[in-house]
């Protein structure tokens, strides 16, 4: 018995043969029950209207620009729909997708296609799908955003590529119809539990970058998002309400990383609405600032000093934030109007550990390094324990003179024009990143960082 039993294990499983054509690719979607593996060949397939998976189901080709799912030219949803109302289906377009899963159907897995529009407004949209799982996928060429989802949970989304995915949709408008910018590769709203890794993002169809966002969520809740390469002008963008247990980390981001909320929003139990840390940053507005319970550690922030447009974190509102927020074991090049700039006052901030070193940039910029809202508690700020070299143009540390009764103490300074005006106490801690920076980022780790130096597959990037 024994024996059989082994022998029937070892006999395959037959494998439904794949479909081959639109028409049978619709029909195998509609007719399949649950839990359904839907193999397609190679092979491009031209649809008139959107696949409506199911729960369990499984749709898999044989490899990115292999399998090509796109639509038939007579296939062109209104630009009236959009942009969408973001925080609620009605008055949305939610069959403009080349894949539309089925309401709250759980457990579905979609991976190895190319999906392209151009006329569509996404690839797929999904509704209170919990376990979804993509993977593999090239979300090519499409209008507002590649993935639209609401009540996300469980998710994981890797090893994709999104290429000019969104957010670019008045082109080739329609008459009264005006087009927006608030477009991303990964739209989701409400997303719990899930995870994000190891996608690149890419735009080369604008010449202006700053209408694409990589990854946009309204309210997060303990998810992940890492390893990812994103060559946009905003990475990402969370600023909602109720953001908890957040990590982001290992990633490239050419652009900004948004997370702000009016006040700084509530401080989960945990302690963190955003863990950002062992990233690579490129964009000198690298943070767009105000949220409570963020700690950015382990970071490398190197900057062109020909392009000093930004400060590396900003705040831009008006109503005072409770805090807490720690910046500390970072690496700091060339930042460009100063390192932080608040302009709503904020308490319980530190600044720590950090080596920040600044050279003369193109404008040249002067300020402080350290722009702090008149009316911040500064007995709730400290900068301690950082070294500051100012290489070039001299930069006073602070902006304020308010500023100057923060706790200022145990720094490394050189060249700082305003050191006459702090104590600067010495102490006995170190100065400086507790331990050297040693990580990868990007897709699959694809660049090395150790210390200054980030060394990549392609070419080795050292900075001036």
């Amino acid at each position: 018995m024994k024996t059989l039993l082994f022998v029937l294990l070892l006999i395959p499983v037959a494998q439904a043969a794949p479909v081959k054509t639109a028409p049978e690719l619709d029909a195998a979607v509609r007719d399949a029950t649950g839990g359904a593996t839907i193999h397609i060949a190679a092979g491009t397939f031209e649809l008139a209207a959107p696949l409506e998976l199911k729960t369990g189901m499984t749709l898999r080709g044989v490899g990115m620009g292999k399998t090509i799912i796109t639509h038939k030219a007579s296939w062109k949803p209104s630009l009236k729909t959009l942009p969408d109302p973001e925080m609620k289906t009605k008055g949305m377009d939610t069959r403009a997708y080349l894949i539309r899963l089925q309401d709250k159907a759980a457990n579905i897995e979609i991976s190895n296609l190319t999906l392209r529009g151009p006329q569509l407004h996404g690839a797929i949209f999904g509704f209170g799908n919990e376990n979804l799982h993509l993977h593999h996928l090239r979300i090519d060429d499409v209008l507002w955003s590649g993935i639209r989802t609401f009540s996300m949970k469980g998710a994981k989304i890797h090893d994709c590529e999104f290429i000019d995915a969104g957010g670019r949709w008045k082109r080739g408008g329609e008459p009264g119809v005006d087009g927006g910018i608030t477009g991303g590769g990964i739209f989701a709203i409400w997303m719990t539990d899930s995870e994000i890794a190891h996608n690149r993002f890419t735009r080369t169809q604008l010449e202006k970058q700053d209408e694409y966002y990589g990854i946009k969520v309204r309210q997060a809740k303990r998810s992940r998002v890492h390893h990812n390469t994103i060559e946009t002008n905003f990475s990402m963008e969370f600023p909602f309400e109720n953001d908890e247990d957040n990590e982001i980390d290992h990633n490239i981001c050419h652009g900004t990383i948004s997370i702000p909320k009016h006040a700084g929003g509530p401080v989960p139990e945990g302690g963190h609405t955003f863990h950002i840390h062992h990233n690579w940053f490129k964009n000198s507005y690298a943070i767009e600032f105000v949220r409570n319970g963020v700690e950015i550690d382990h970071n490398l922030f190197s900057f062109d000093v020909e392009k000093d447009h930004g400060n590396l974190i900003s705040g831009f509102g008006k109503a005072p934030a409770a805090g807490p927020a720690v910046f500390h074991n970072n690496l700091v090049s060339n930042p460009g109007r100063g390192v932080v700039w608040i302009n709503e006052p904020y308490s319980n901030l530190t600044i720590r550990n950090n080596h920040i070193i600044t050279r003369t940039t193109k404008t040249p910029r002067k300020s402080g390094l350290f722009g702090l809202n008149a009316k911040c508690d500064f007995s709730t700020i400290a900068i301690r324990d950082n070294i500051v070299e100012c290489i070039g143009q001299s930069r006073p540390l602070l902006r304020t003179a308010e500023s100057y009764s923060a706790t200022v103490e145990n720094n490394h300074l050189t060249n700082v024009s305003d050191a006459q005006r702090f104590k600067n106490a010495s102490s006995k801690n170190g100065v400086g990143l507790q331990k050297p920076l040693s990580f990868t980022c990007g897709v699959h780790g694809e660049v090395e960082i150790e210390g200054w130096k980030a060394t990549s597959k392609r070419a080795l990037q050292s900075l001036p």
